[in-house]
């Protein structure tokens, strides 16, 4: 690495998070405009799914592709041409004069945010081969999301009182540009020396076997198992195991599946996994729980998850200090233990909160879950070779991508599970109602509205009690999961206690120790 860019390495740092911030400020932003979007576009129920869901479909489905494609071409050029078609497809989701046109800006848009995510965690990489330094720079980049994450709401809650639905998606647009302006002045290229041929078909199975899988989670998220979303998951699983066996046959593969036989490097898949799943589904019912139950506004209710995000913030940058004084799979394990306990604690939870032990809950596993999260992704980007970092850095965001779509959509189907039948047992209220009621506690708000206050504030507080033991339930599925990976990754510990800092030597033989 040539010593001027070297010396600019945490200004190229700066560079790099910038699309994370905008990607995880455009998932929160989104949910907040989909009331003013439905008022304007009148998109039908189907329609509206594939406008929130179009985006992770294809993001999920081409992050391996893109991260081998970024091996070949340079991560900078890929990231380059990214940022330049986020900023273009963001204008037209903004002015989408149609449902369907906004669902395929919407595709677009998740083309693009393909680009730009292993492209920035392989550079960084790249840029920072001291293992301490790259702790600290990969914990700035998973900091980023939290603090986009708890932005979103409150820019989105600013804009939608102000500008129309679609001023949401101009926000990344400043960002994407000065990505562009500053990026080939501060971020060094890099790329495999020797990439080999490029496998078409291992690239087909791998959008094949992510695609349908993500679709069928998402789809029994909505309407529980049916024949359409078990075929999905049948090709989705077929197809990602034939890509398995593919990649083992090849000289040169597209993701090195051997490294899959290092019990650290599963280990840091898995708890990167886990981690997501219960940083994603407690958004999901945490924001719906603020302001449905709560009665909080989206703007008090951003602001109500900022003790969350600073508390991630705080565990993220602490995490490198902490693995070198410890080592990473403790740290990982009292990551992990905090969002378990964190977790429990939503079970306890009632109409009136309270406020403060809801908020003492969430930022307590979101400070434990973000470091557990970064944590991981250091283990899994420490035992890529830097020529592959590209491929490496899709496998960390598959794992992420498989962990959001699992919280949301399992957690959800768990919450709606539990959320219907106790409305249909409420009494005195018109079928019709009870019916609209249903789909979800929103929905049962809109019903209570067209009734006389006394039977609608029955609906209502029947509605809330219902969303608050589907919460309850689908928190208790959480900790269950986190406590068993909790309890898992400490294993490692209680097997070797001198599990140090120092990053798994990519040159280790499969199954060679713990890593």
């Amino acid at each position: 690495m040539r010593p001027g860019i070297h010396e600019r390495r945490w200004q190229a740092l700066a560079v790099l998070v910038l699309p994370v911030l905008i990607i995880s400020m455009d998932g929160t932003m989104l949910g907040f405009a989909v009331p003013h979007l439905s008022e304007s576009l009148e998109p039908t129920s189907s329609q509206l799914l594939w406008i929130v869901d179009i985006y992770s479909f294809i993001l999920a489905g081409l992050l391996v592709t893109m991260g081998s494609v970024g091996d070949r071409i340079g991560r900078r050029r890929l990231l380059m041409i990214g940022a330049a078609a986020f900023s273009a497809t963001s204008v037209m989701a903004a002015f989408a004069p149609s449902a369907s046109a906004l669902i395929a800006a919407r595709a677009l848009l998740g083309f693009s945010g393909a680009t730009l995510m292993p492209s920035t965690l392989s550079l960084i990489r790249n840029i920072f081969p001291n293992p301490q330094e790259r702790q600290v720079a990969i914990s700035i980049w998973a900091a980023s999301f939290a603090i986009g994450g708890a932005v979103g709401p409150i820019i989105g809650g600013l804009l939608l009182d102000h500008f129309w639905w679609g001023s949401v998606f101009l926000v990344g647009v400043p960002v994407t540009v000065t990505l562009q302006i500053l990026g080939p002045r501060l971020v060094p290229e890099s790329r495999d020396p020797s990439p080999g041929r490029f496998d078409i078909p291992s690239s087909a199975l791998s959008i094949v076997a992510m695609i349908p899988t993500i679709f069928a989670i998402k789809m029994a998220a909505e309407r529980g198992i049916d024949r359409v979303g078990l075929l999905a998951l049948v090709i989705g699983a077929s197809a990602g195991a034939a890509f398995v066996v593919r990649q083992r046959r090849l000289a040169d593969p597209m993701i090195d599946t051997r490294l899959f036989a290092i019990p650290g490097f599963r280990r840091a898949i898995v708890a990167n996994l886990v981690a997501s799943f219960g940083f994603a589904g407690g958004l999901f019912f945490i924001t719906q729980y603020f302001q449905l139950v709560l009665g909080m506004s989206a703007l008090r209710s951003g602001v109500q998850l900022m003790p969350a995000v600073v508390a991630a913030i705080v565990m993220m940058l602490a995490a490198p200090a902490l693995v070198r004084r410890t080592g990473p799979f403790q740290v990982m394990t009292v990551g992990l233990a905090l969002g378990t306990i964190g977790f429990a604690t939503f079970m306890i939870v009632d109409l009136t909160g309270p406020i403060a032990l809801t908020t003492l809950a969430i930022a307590g596993a979101y400070g434990g879950l973000s470091m557990a999260m970064t944590v991981a992704i250091d283990g899994i980007m420490s035992v890529i070779p830097p020529e592959r970092a590209g491929a490496g850095a899709s496998v960390s965001e598959t794992s992420n991508e498989l962990g959001i779509a699992l919280g949301t959509a399992l957690l959800g189907s768990v919450l709606t599970a539990v959320y219907r039948p106790r409305i249909d047992q409420i009494q005195g209220v018109p079928q019709n109602s009870i019916e609209a009621a249903r789909e979800t506690l929103g929905a049962a708000v809109i019903a209570a509205e067209k009734l006389p206050s006394e039977v609608g504030g029955v609906l209502v507080n029947g509605a809330k009690l219902a969303f608050v033991s589907g919460l309850h339930t689908a928190a208790l599925i959480a900790t269950l999961a986190l406590a068993a990976v909790t309890v898992w990754t400490a294993a490692a510990v209680r097997k070797n206690p001198s599990v140090s800092g120092e990053p798994v030597d990519a040159r280790q033989r499969p199954g060679a120790g713990e890593g």
